[in-house]
């Protein structure tokens, strides 16, 4: 099963990449696609909706985390629902 997780990045791992990855793997772990960014910091937050959309579709599952970052960044009325809940 693929999933939509975070994966610690930069100078002392204050950013993260919204990566896709089997879910049986650790975090570092190689990467299937990568399909955003978040810096908790900043505020920063850029996605690929097309990829995420085209992942969940094909049965990828998201995060908590992951969902709550999607969710702050008001995609909701973009991405559909289902894929939130």
């Amino acid at each position: 099963m693929v999933r939509l997780r975070l994966k610690r990045h930069g100078r002392k791992q204050r950013t993260y990449r919204i990566v896709a990855v089997d879910a049986r793997s650790r975090r570092e772990s190689k990467v299937i696609r990568e399909v955003g960014f978040y810096n908790p910091i900043k505020e920063e937050t850029q996605l690929d909706l097309l990829a995420i959309t085209t992942l969940c579709e094909k049965g990828a599952k998201l995060t908590k985390t992951v969902r709550d970052i999607m969710k702050r960044a008001k995609l909701s009325e973009r991405i559909q629902t289902d894929f939130l809940e």
